[in-house]
């Protein structure tokens, strides 16, 4: 009876050591792919990167877009400004930490607004534009470029809560 009361505690003990190191591994393995949360497009600190525009597949969960308006080109025969034309989109979050989308023709932008600063979620570029984002310690910018086309979404919160100007030239 001792003998195989010791043989049961040997297989028990082995094969707890075998669980604990399967799932070690497996853990190890799996992390960083598609099971973690989306990630944001890399952006450095003090350049710009430039992204070719691509479609994107995720099984990931994406946050669902807000209802914040969005500033679109109007006639298609009409020329573009040859300077910025720029309108404010969201002159003040009323609440800290609101993830608000915005959508351009050259693609889409997402910021995290918080009452004093701002942070960029993501950035994707529409089919056929390319992109460039530039960020300081006060202030956020999106170019999207296509061609002779350029729409820049710029977030400020310098002199204030974060405000978003969505411009097309």
């Amino acid at each position: 009876m001792r003998r195989g009361l010791v043989h049961v505690l040997a297989w028990s003990l082995a094969t707890g050591a075998a669980v604990t190191l399967s799932w070690w591994g497996v853990h190890t393995v799996m992390a960083g792919t598609a099971y973690d949360p989306p990630r944001a497009l890399p952006i450095t600190a003090a350049g710009a990167t430039t992204q070719e525009s691509k479609p994107l597949a995720s099984s990931t969960n994406r946050p669902s877009p807000s209802r914040s308006p969005s500033r679109r080109k109007g006639d298609p025969s009409t020329k573009p400004a040859p300077t910025p034309s720029r309108t404010a989109a969201d002159p003040s979050p009323t609440a800290s930490g609101q993830v608000k989308s915005y959508d351009t023709d050259g693609g889409r932008v997402v910021f995290d607004l918080d009452r004093t600063y701002a942070t960029l979620v993501s950035a994707t570029p529409g089919p056929g534009w390319s992109m460039q984002v530039w960020k300081t310690e006060s202030w956020i910018r999106v170019e999207f470029s296509s061609g002779a086309e350029r729409v820049s979404v710029f977030c400020t919160w310098h002199d204030g809560p974060p405000r978003v100007e969505v411009g097309t030239y």
